[in-house]
């Protein structure tokens, strides 16, 4: 008779990566464009823009304004960095303050899904099946190479990549929500833990700006909780329950609700199947490879407790018509589905990622060492026309210590492949080192070779620096117009008092500002002259008019 468990697992399968690699494979992913970049346009900007208005005193910490208009805002994570903004006033560049919070909150986020996998990975039902004549993986060391699987899983994941080095309330929202699914893995192991855990993780969903989420995420520990075999896992749908109502209450007095739902049309179909396919690669094979290999096992624990992350996000992710930061949310509990079919991949299936993994990123590298020597050089000369077409008027910067960090990435990539070819073919994480040691290799090669040119092209700072050759310092800016990523872009680098409010043009600012991609452009409104246009350096159709007012 067949057993209902798919996985088969010796002891030397159940070898945990070292700890050092695995530690400097996280400061590979963690670390790089903390240091040296600009936030960068629309969200980041737009959120940083609000912390250090914040931290500076422009605007209320209770209700912040971004150009006099109130701001739809997360509070918990934009007072979080104001806070690191204003501890480091007189000696940290603020958008560096900003970034390391949300650093931390990533990088809690990869020892999360670590601690919530490994919990998930020693219950009976996750374990594998025992041989007739012993050479099994033990429980602990089975446990501990699961949760390596789904730490590398998480980290190969292209949707967490930019949004994940962002410093946006939505990654508040990341790291709560994998404190939810710790909580309710941890449960039955650690008693006290995991209920201080759900206690923190709702409430701070929703003071993050998705109390919404927090209580469907709630509703699905009540239901999983509540049908358990666990009685002190039964017990925990008390806690979960208090859990809901604090965030509810929570939600309210921060004013964090808010309804953005724009409704599903058949339509969106094809557009959420290709965001999802590129999204939530390489986890998503993974992931529905689990749910078919341990079907029998789909009401157990290891399985019920990641699908409430991943359902949430997902449904999250249709009724608000492809939000990829809805998306963001169901990672972790992706990861942890991803790392369970890793016990039952076929050789030749873990083969063909390596290959995959090994070519496609090799490529990768090898693009980004070629344009960053044609932007030096002007060898080859095709990429370096190409960079000049694509950002006019960038000039190449060169920096030592970006050559070396690449450099140093890109051997350790060499070496890593090398090794991954000739050792530890046994070993289950096997097939998710070079996907994640490929994101963060390519990672380490942008935010230093290409570093300059990113920031020139998604930088506000090169449009703002237009914007003043012709408004003079210290002006009042009319926006009424303008996106919040244009205004807080104005008020930190320009230092410009800004007007976003719909009755600015008949206020007291002297200047206006009105961004437009019709053609012909439209005339100058009453009583204002057109001073001159300014064009973001990588965007050929936004132009940004700049009128004065016509004295009476």
């Amino acid at each position: 008779m067949n057993s209902p468990k798919p996985a088969l697992v010796t002891v030397r399968g159940a070898r945990r990566l070292p700890r050092l690699p695995l530690l400097l494979l996280c400061a590979a992913y963690l670390l790089p464009g903390l240091v040296g970049r600009d936030p960068w346009r629309n969200a980041d900007i737009t959120a940083f823009g609000q912390m250090v208005a914040i931290a500076e005193g422009r605007t209320p910490w209770w209700a912040p304004v971004l150009g006099g208009v109130p701001a739809d805002t997360a509070l918990l994570p934009h007072w979080l960095g104001a806070a690191f903004i204003a501890l480091g006033q007189s000696w940290v560049d603020p958008a560096l303050a900003a970034r390391l919070p949300f650093a931390l909150l990533l990088a809690l986020t990869l020892a999360l899904t670590w601690y919530t996998t490994f919990h998930l990975a020693l219950t009976d039902a996750a374990q594998p099946v025992p041989f007739a004549f012993g050479g099994e993986a033990q429980p602990i060391d089975y446990a501990r190479a699961v949760a390596d699987g789904a730490v590398l899983a998480l980290m190969a994941t292209l949707g967490l990549l930019q949004l994940g080095h962002e410093t946006t309330p939505e990654l508040g929202q990341l790291c709560a929500m994998a404190l939810y699914t710790y909580a309710l893995a941890a449960a039955p192991h650690r008693v006290w833990l995991s209920r201080v855990a759900v206690l923190a993780a709702l409430p701070l969903l929703a003071g993050s700006g998705a109390p919404s989420m927090a209580l469907a995420a709630g509703l699905g520990g009540l239901a999983v909780c509540a049908l358990s075999r666990y009685a002190q896992v039964r017990a925990f749908t008390l806690w979960i329950a208090v859990a809901m109502s604090a965030a509810a209450v929570l939600a309210m007095a921060l004013g964090a609700w808010r309804w953005r739902s724009h409704g599903f049309a058949p339509a969106d179909v094809p557009v959420l199947a290709r965001q999802w396919l590129w999204f939530l690669w390489p986890v998503w094979p993974l992931a529905l490879w689990t749910l078919w290999r341990w079907r029998r096992q789909l009401s157990h624990r290891h399985l019920s407790v990641p699908l409430i992350a991943v359902i949430v996000a997902l449904g999250a992710n249709i009724a608000m018509t492809g939000s990829d930061r809805a998306l963001l949310l169901g990672l972790p509990g992706m990861a942890v589905l991803a790392a369970f079919a890793l016990p039952t991949l076929k050789r030749s299936a873990a083969a063909a990622i390596d290959w995959f993994s090994m070519c496609f990123f090799t490529v990768c590298a090898l693009t980004i060492w070629v344009i960053y020597a044609a932007m030096q050089t002007g060898v080859p000369a095709k990429p370096a026309a190409n960079v000049a077409k694509l950002a006019p008027g960038f000039v190449g910067q060169f920096s030592a210590l970006a050559l070396v960090l690449a450099l140093v990435g890109t051997l350790a990539w060499a070496w890593l492949v090398r090794w991954r070819t000739g050792r530890h073919r046994e070993a289950l994480w096997k097939s998710l080192v070079l996907p994640a040691s490929g994101v963060a290799l390519c990672w380490l090669l942008l935010m230093t070779l290409w570093l300059p040119l990113l920031d020139y092209a998604r930088s506000p700072r090169p449009w703002v620096q237009r914007v003043a050759t012709m408004v003079p310092p210290d002006a009042c800016i009319a926006g009424a117009s303008l996106a919040p990523a244009a205004v807080a872009a104005l008020e930190h680098f320009g230092r410009w008092r800004v007007d976003a409010s719909s009755a600015a043009p008949d206020g007291a600012c002297d200047w206006q500002l009105r961004v437009t991609k019709k053609r012909p452009l439209p005339p100058p409104p009453a009583g204002w002259k057109l001073v001159g246009e300014a064009l973001r350096p990588t965007d050929r159709d936004e132009v940004t008019q700049v009128f004065r007012r016509i004295a009476p």
